[in-house]
């Protein structure tokens, strides 16, 4: 099914989408994305063959949880049972991979990693375009956790915007990149 430019399957996704849509991201406590990734978040060279080996590569991607074996197996176990429920690959090669819950205590701010894989892997979309292009994300609440869901698929939607996003050489870039397109909406 076709939901807002994406197809998906994702009922989170769809509801935060629904949400964008009525304006719920036009208030001063919106999400920033921009300013929620960093240089050492990103990763443009994705090497992984399957969904739990880029789940891994993801959340090794988190600074603030390098020194903590186990709160990446905590993400890690949340992750998982969250693709039980349904693959949190949206279609156009797209994968949003979060916990069903915000994961309280685990982290006291918002962090998004933004992967990139070269070639794909196949990530149990709808289309089932392999996804190439992923942004895991974790909160300490439930409403940042939906807040930064509706801001991404809200800026996702722009076919624009993922053809960049596959051909940047530099995390920077990427900051950047969502920065202009945040300014846009």
């Amino acid at each position: 099914m076709a939901r807002d430019g994406l197809t998906t399957g994702n009922i989170c996704f769809h509801a935060v989408a629904s949400a964008s849509n009525m304006g719920a991201m036009k208030n001063s406590n919106s999400i920033v994305l921009s300013e929620l990734l960093s240089p050492a978040a990103i990763n443009l060279n994705l090497t992984s063959a399957d969904r739990t080996s880029v789940l891994e590569e993801l959340v090794n991607q988190i600074p603030e949880l390098a020194r903590q074996p186990a709160a990446r197996e905590t993400l890690l176990r949340a992750l998982h049972d969250r693709e039980q429920l349904h693959s949190t690959g949206i279609g156009d090669g797209i994968a949003l991979p979060h916990a069903r819950n915000a994961l309280v205590g685990l982290v006291d701010h918002p962090i998004i990693v933004f992967g990139r894989h070269a070639s794909g892997i196949p990530y149990g979309a709808l289309d089932r375009v392999h996804a190439r292009i992923f942004f895991l994300l974790i909160a300490p609440t439930v409403t940042q956790h939906l807040a930064i869901l509706a801001r991404l698929s809200r800026l996702l939607r722009d076919p624009g915007l993922r053809e960049k996003l596959l051909g940047l050489e530099r995390p920077e870039k990427v900051i950047s990149t969502f920065r202009e397109a945040e300014a846009k909406i």
